[in-house]
């Protein structure tokens, strides 16, 4: 499998943008997310293609673009959708499967089609969970970025918290993650980007 360059990455969040300030907002945090599972890998040795990792971490967030509508308003309320509009972004543009599972099997810690049809989300039924070591991987250092209004990074602590909400199995899958690959140093990419620590 060709696993794209970070140049074709870019120019394809350009070209899906619907302007200026969403591909900066999308394309950082898929940056971001990247420097953190490199700095994961590093320190951990997690036994993954680096290469399939970095290309997860860039591709991972694409759909968000077809969540803004011909005004440039964003849909909120159907975010979740974004996983599996990234799939398809992807495959409509040739990519294999396994770089389209990145944006489809990232969103939250796993969706289940029982996470689904339990809470009544606009996705279609399905299980969308991370398999591959490179997909865990990807899932678990989104968590320390988000794309908030102003975007910040999120401690493990935090977003242990966060995750506890959609069940224990959740913040027992978060927690399982953590344990496996680490805790980055989010201090010095905080300081680095201005983006708040919480």
């Amino acid at each position: 499998m060709r696993i794209p360059r970070d140049e074709e990455i870019r120019a394809l969040h350009e070209r899906q943008a619907p302007g200026r300030e969403a591909f900066q907002l999308v394309w950082t945090h898929c940056v971001i997310v990247c420097r953190v599972a490199e700095q994961i890998m590093r320190r951990a040795g997690a036994g993954v293609d680096a290469d399939l990792v970095r290309a997860g971490c860039l591709l991972h967030d694409v759909g968000v673009y077809r969540l803004y509508d011909a005004t440039g308003r964003f849909d909120h309320a159907r975010y979740v959708r974004h996983g599996v509009l990234g799939h398809e972004l992807l495959a409509a543009e040739g990519f294999p499967e396994a770089l389209c599972r990145f944006c489809s099997c990232h969103t939250g810690m796993g969706l289940t089609r029982d996470d689904i049809v339990r809470q009544g989300l606009p996705v279609p039924p399905g299980d969308y969970v991370a398999e591959t070591p490179e997909e865990r991987l990807v899932m678990y250092a989104d968590k320390f970025h988000s794309k908030t209004n102003p975007p910040t990074f999120v401690s493990a602590d935090t977003y242990a918290l966060h995750v506890r909400r959609f069940g224990e199995d959740k913040a027992a899958a978060f927690a399982e993650m953590r344990e496996a690959f680490g805790e980055p140093d989010l201090k010095p990419l905080a300081a680095e980007y201005g983006h708040p620590l919480v």
